[in-house]
């Protein structure tokens, strides 16, 4: 029986070795475990060696995505990051404005990207119930956005921009550098969710100039449940955690050192070596094209955006297509059923009926959208693996009752 072949890395990223081996000293049960178990906020050897080892986490993250390691904050992960960074910027923005006295024209305002993942847009609605104004930056139908929007929708209450960097069901990769100029040229801060981003661009946030970025452990083969926040030096920021005060006061809460220790291995294993993590992006942007092109030669079956036309544009990592006739449950299950894991868009939303948002706002009609699916890879998945997906695919969609 041949084995089952897992190809939705872009919903979580499987467990790397260097990230398991990093855990392992944190994890030792008992006794074993007091060298680097306690809390890193005590002051006895025990808690120094762990916030040694969290400390030195902090420096490898921070090497990974161009940052100090005293701009790098430790989350629950990217959800958590998201919330923290448009929620926690835009209120103290407008708090910090009003102490000022320069009183708002007609209401704060807050420009987030079309197609964001729900951890920005519910994020939104918090703040629009809070009397803030949200404008959407929609893209066209490619997946990417015109910087040059951005300055469009730009007023002199808007405080903030949020734009994701690589979306996670179409893989669409934004010009953050060219949006984060007219958002500063308009006088806003601006944060990028860069958690599906990590391990296949290069991440520099001061190049990019951005004020704040959200980062994921298991979008890049580390442990779940840990994640960083990019948070430029000299940003200020309403905490939405409070407690001890960990984090600088920006995130309370009992570090999860083991969990941490992780996903800076992992950081570590995919994105350090610069040269190494170009040459797996581009053995991956080959297998996305062979997933492509063969999935699209298919009778009704059709890419969502136009990548084999630009490839440098899309992550390389994510292929996505709708099937005529079909919803995406019933391809899920049937391609399941023949030992493939994938999935309809984004895991987030894989129990709703409705289609996905980012479709529609591509311009996907109604029905089509309903019949999405997404392929995602990663470092262990193989040409061998893409082959039998592509040969297996036709029985998967050679009926429909």
């Amino acid at each position: 029986m041949e084995s089952r072949v897992y190809l939705d890395w872009a919903a979580t990223a499987l467990l790397c070795t260097e990230a398991y081996d990093a855990m392992l000293a944190f994890l030792a049960p008992g006794r074993d475990n007091a060298a680097y178990g306690a809390n890193a906020n005590s002051l006895h050897t025990e808690g120094r060696n762990a916030f040694n080892a969290l400390e030195e986490a902090r420096l490898q993250v921070a090497s990974c995505i161009g940052a100090r390691p005293d701009e790098v904050y430790f989350t629950s992960g990217a959800t958590e990051s998201d919330n923290l960074a448009v929620i926690g910027l835009a209120r103290h923005a407008r708090d910090q404005r009003i102490r000022k006295g320069r009183p708002f024209e007609q209401a704060p305002r807050v420009i987030i990207g079309g197609i964001e993942h729900g951890a920005i847009g519910q994020a939104a609605d918090i703040l629009a119930k809070e009397g803030f104004s949200i404008d959407i930056a929609l893209p066209d139908a490619t997946g990417r956005i015109d910087p040059a929007r951005i300055g469009e929708l730009a007023t002199d209450d808007t405080l903030l921009v949020s734009v994701m960097y690589a979306n996670n069901e179409v893989g669409s990769i934004q010009d953050i550098a060219a949006i984060c100029k007219q958002a500063h040229d308009a006088g806003c801060l601006m944060h990028t969710d860069a958690a599906q981003a990590l391990a296949k661009v290069r991440i520099d946030c001061h190049g990019l100039d951005v004020d704040a970025a959200s980062f994921s452990s298991h979008k890049i083969c580390g442990p779940k449940g840990v994640g960083a926040l990019y948070l430029k030096r000299g940003v200020a920021i309403d905490p939405l955690m409070v407690g001890g005060g960990q984090e600088h006061g920006v995130r309370s809460g009992t570090q999860n050192v083991a969990g941490i220790a992780g996903f800076a291995a992992a950081c570590m294993h995919l994105c350090h070596d610069e040269d190494a993590r170009a040459a797996e992006q581009e053995r991956q942007t080959q297998l996305r094209t062979m997933l492509y092109e063969g999935l699209c030669a298919l009778p009704g079956v059709q890419a969502c955006v136009p990548c084999l036309e630009a490839p440098d544009n899309y992550l390389c990592n994510v292929v996505s297509v709708t099937v005529d006739g079909f919803e995406s449950e019933t391809l899920i299950l049937r391609c399941d059923l023949n030992g493939f894991a994938v999935s309809g868009g984004s895991a987030c939303s894989s129990h709703s009926l409705e289609p996905s948002k980012v479709l529609s706002r591509l311009g996907i009609p109604r029905d089509r959208a309903l019949g999405a699916l997404r392929i995602s890879l990663g470092i262990y998945t193989t040409q061998e693996d893409v082959e039998r997906f592509l040969s297996t695919f036709p029985q998967v969609i050679a009926w429909n009752e």
